[in-house]
């Protein structure tokens, strides 16, 4: 006779070995057909043991026991009892669970289908998950993530220190199922509902005392693309993103201004070109690539700058510093050479409701009056030229 408790983990394992060659099955009284059995050897399986309408009983493997949880087990069988009230076979049951896909698969369809064609970031997403999900969830058929094993990456990022960035794993996470919600790859979400760390706004900005240390590691960098890369980040205050796939045949030397297309907030944009940056340009300008700053991936320009932004900052002695305060940064110098708030968001861009008509009524004049002002200072103040002056950066060899 079969042996029916409560299936828990403390009583699983505590449960004693069948006589050798023999094997002991028990049954689960919280959810009814699933059975675990285990073996002389110490192997325990979970299945689904269901009688079809008088027929014969059929008998389904789930997984084995701990790889497979008491959880996961006890919500494919009761999907497995819903096929089969449904009037399907254990048979179709079975082959629906055996089709089931793996996150792994799921997210490649994320990336391919959604992230690529949508997201200009789409690089960012697929390093957040060879970093932080695939380990954990890559090989785990959808079913058998629950959020329990969310919450708990999230936990352990935010454990070591990083709650900002274990609030966008959240996020990522959340999003693929959302997608796959949307496209009928799945019927939920087990991101909803784990709490989200506490985030406070960002106001860092490279400070007035740390510019000319900045400046100096920035004249010392060996690889000039990326000096180059971060002069021009800095200097126009754009997105990471779009510096990186900065082309040739979008920027006007004439007008000195950088049209952008397809921006984050899906509006094209308009940069004015400082002097300055005009000059890094000008010292960088080739026939060699279609992109300002070319790489060796797929896409043809550069990716991933951080190694080289770690290596500055290291130099400079700056610590706590990211390449979006670069953005940050001319917006806060803009602040403090007088631009007004409308100003300063006409030329990063930002998406704002409350301001979108004042920034609409703005012309492009006022905007680079302010930005020129925010550079000369900002030089200034590193301690490289007067006020008005073009700064000579080293030019490319």
């Amino acid at each position: 006779m079969t042996k029916k408790f409560n299936f828990t983990k403390a009583e699983i394992d505590s449960l004693t070995l069948p006589a050798s060659g023999k094997r002991d099955t028990y049954q689960d009284t919280k959810v009814s057909g699933l059975h675990l059995r285990i073996s002389s050897t110490g192997i325990k399986t979970f299945s689904v043991f269901k009688r079809i309408r008088g027929g014969n009983p059929e008998r389904i493997t789930l997984g084995r026991f701990p790889d497979m949880t008491i959880d996961q087990a006890r919500r494919k069988t009761m999907e497995i009892n819903l096929a089969i009230a449904d009037g399907r076979s254990p048979a179709e049951a079975k082959r629906k669970l055996k089709s089931e896909l793996l996150f792994s698969e799921l997210f490649e369809e994320y990336l391919e289908r959604h992230s690529k064609p949508k997201k200009k970031t789409w690089t960012e997403d697929l390093e957040k998950y060879k970093n932080h999900i695939e380990k954990p969830l890559g090989k785990r058929k959808l079913s058998e993530i629950d959020r329990a094993a969310i919450s708990l990456i999230h936990s352990n990022i935010t454990k070591a220190g990083h709650p900002i960035a274990a609030n966008r794993i959240l996020a990522l996470i959340s999003s693929v199922f959302g997608w796959a919600i949307s496209v009928g790859l799945w019927e939920n979400n087990p991101a909803i509902g784990i709490r989200r760390n506490k985030e406070k706004s960002r106001d860092r900005f490279i400070q007035s005392d740390e510019l000319p240390r900045f400046f100096q590691a920035l004249a010392e960098e060996p690889n000039e693309t990326i000096r180059d890369y971060v002069l021009i980040s800095l200097l126009t205050g754009a997105r990471r993103s779009n510096v990186c796939s900065m082309k040739w045949q979008d920027i006007n030397f004439e007008r000195a201004e950088w049209r952008i297309e397809a921006t984050k907030n899906d509006t094209p944009q308009t940069v004015t070109l400082s002097p300055e940056a005009v000059e890094v340009l000008q010292n960088r300008k080739s026939d060699d690539s279609e992109f300002v700053f070319p790489g060796i991936g797929k896409s043809g320009h550069l990716q991933e700058p951080r190694k080289g932004w770690e290596r500055i900052l290291k130099s400079a002695g700056i610590k706590d510093l990211r390449l979006h305060d670069l953005r940050r940064t001319l917006g806060s110098w803009q602040a403090k050479t007088g631009a007004s708030l409308a100003i300063i968001g006409k030329s990063l861009n930002h998406k704002n409701q409350n301001t979108t008509a004042i920034y609409a009524r703005l012309d492009l004049d006022p905007v680079r009056d302010s930005v020129n002002t925010a550079t000369s200072a900002m030089l200034a103040a590193g301690g490289l030229t007067k006020p008005g002056e073009i700064v000579q950066f080293k030019k490319n060899k």
